[in-house]
């Protein structure tokens, strides 16, 4: 065998692994994580906090959170809703929105939620939802959820502050992570400057008075990045 034939002899060797070397594992990809999964509830008679709910639910979406849009149930007489067309007419249009139950709010990682002022208060529709929540808290089950708020009114004084502070305050018995807008974005200012969530006044054709779109998406996404932080430390606690 001459010297050329030996050195390829040697070449092919030295390419060829020995039999004995343990070949290194193939590298997996790490499984996705879970979605964040979002409910936004709400309650409207005649459709702005519906409208303030799609906002939300699209802003939640584009942040790639699983979404379901819940409203609470109509509690009112049925000659109260025939009284105003507008009422009416909103009822029938949104009968196909599924009613919010204990198990969305459990099934949820963040929440949120919107509501007209009655009052200066919650209306009857939602506040009949949160009171039957007592179960799900007395287990522990709405604790380090995720939650903020939206009102509407119809003029600019009219309560939409103490609206908010009323869900919240129930979200303090959940000792659930209230998550308000502050003013952590410039369309907060252009949409009224409410820091404890947007807010929106409505004239009498039902319109809205301020450009809330903006605001109401920027407050979704501030939610979903904080319910992210807060299920992100859980899955490493």
């Amino acid at each position: 065998m001459g010297l050329l034939d030996w050195l390829k002899g040697k070449k092919k060797q030295a390419e060829t692994p020995a039999s004995n070397e343990t070949p290194e594992p193939e590298q997996q990809d790490a499984p996705a994580p879970d979605p964040l999964k979002v409910a936004v509830i709400y309650y409207s008679s005649t459709g702005t906090n519906h409208q303030l709910a799609k906002w939300a639910a699209e802003s939640a979406e584009a942040e790639g959170a699983q979404v379901k849009v819940f409203r609470t149930a109509e509690t009112a007489p049925d000659e109260a809703v025939a009284s105003n067309p507008a009422w009416q007419a909103h009822l029938e249009a949104t009968k196909d929105i599924q009613e919010v139950t204990l198990d969305d709010l459990e099934w949820a990682d963040a929440i949120i939620f919107s509501s007209p002022t009655r009052f200066g208060n919650i209306p009857a529709q939602m506040k009949q939802f949160l009171d039957t929540t007592g179960g799900l808290w007395f287990e522990g089950k709405l604790a380090n959820k995720v939650v903020s708020g939206m009102s509407s009114a119809s003029n600019a004084h009219g309560g939409q502050e103490k609206t908010l502070q009323t869900i919240y305050t129930t979200m303090m018995h959940w000792g659930a992570f209230i998550v308000p807008p502050g003013y952590t974005d410039m369309s907060l200012f252009e949409a009224g400057g409410n820091p404890y969530g947007v807010s929106v006044t409505v004239d009498q054709d039902g319109n809205m008075i301020e450009n809330v779109e903006a605001a109401v998406k920027h407050q979704a996404k501030r939610t979903i990045t904080v319910a992210s932080w807060v299920k992100d430390g859980q899955a490493q606690a």
